[in-house]
């Protein structure tokens, strides 16, 4: 069964016993990344992987490993990964300490649940189809114009009315203006690996596509609070989640929806050096 391979559409429902242990897994998120009560998002997790195996047990579903696809197997992937990330803080920082920390728990993220998955529940559910969904058509090239001008129109006025680019260092010298791109850049290229190829592709193996995208989103979004957007930025993340998410079912393509992310990042760093150096030049309008 591939990435996007889910099961077949008649098999899948919103309102089955499938929506507990789903729903507990990413309610941990808010739990661990917004509100930052620690100990209640593992309680979540825990829950989640424990009424998944009910759940898997009174379905008749094999929870141990293969055959068909097991909501207790699929929601543990996803627990292990929130773990793994809930273990550093992530506000934002760009000294080496901080490189070292975010490489290891969020490549962690991605490659332990990809790992168990493959070798250990051996049903190859994640994967990364970089070239996928063949030739990009007229929409996605004309989509990724547009995520460019909606960055430029909206990033601006929301990073600096709202403060929030205080949540980012200080890029004051060359040195830390390409750590930064470094890391905003490596940042949102590990969102579509664990949120869209990871948290959403397993939990489409049970629920509609509407269904599974919402709840990716509730995890998508509450990390990236913590990472820095705050304020009003869920009126920003929780629409461009789903879109991402929309995206890759509809293209097929991991590269594409990394594309879009990376430009809508570009525009991050460039209001981020220009909010923390106001005095220079900028193409910004605000």
């Amino acid at each position: 069964m591939t990435a996007h391979t889910a099961v077949p559409v008649r098999e899948r429902s919103t309102w089955t016993p499938k929506l507990v242990p789903a729903l507990l897994v990413c309610l941990a998120a808010p739990a661990l990344f917004v509100v930052q009560v620690v100990w209640l998002g593992w309680v979540l997790l825990a829950l989640a992987v424990a009424s998944g195996i009910l759940v898997d047990r009174r379905l008749g579903v094999p929870v141990s490993r293969g055959g068909e696809p097991s909501i207790a197997r699929d929601v543990s992937l996803v627990a292990i990964g929130q773990f793994i990330v809930s273990l550093i803080p992530l506000h934002a920082e760009l000294d080496n300490a901080a490189f070292v920390r975010f490489t290891l728990a969020l490549g962690g993220a991605v490659v332990v649940p990809y790992v168990i998955s493959r070798f250990v529940y051996r049903d190859n559910a994640i994967r990364f189809p970089w070239r996928g969904g063949g030739r990009w058509t007229w929409w996605q090239w004309a989509w990724l114009g547009g995520v460019i001008v909606l960055g430029y129109l909206i990033l601006p006025f929301y990073f600096i009315t709202s403060g929030v680019y205080r949540n980012w260092p200080e890029v004051v010298t060359p040195e830390l203006i390409a750590r930064l791109f470094v890391g905003v850049g490596a940042v949102g290229i590990w969102d579509e690996l664990f949120f869209i190829c990871t948290v959403f592709v397993l939990l489409r193996r049970h629920f509609p596509d509407l269904t599974a995208n919402l709840l990716q989103a509730v995890v998508f979004v509450s990390f990236l609070w913590e990472l820095g957007y705050q304020a009003w930025g869920p009126l920003l993340t929780i629409p461009f989640a789903i879109v991402q998410g929309f995206l890759f079912l509809k293209t097929r393509s991991l590269w594409y929806v990394v594309t879009v992310h990376l430009l809508f990042d570009a525009v991050v760093f460039g209001v981020l050096v220009h909010a923390h150096n106001p005095g220079s030049a900028s193409i910004f309008l605000i």
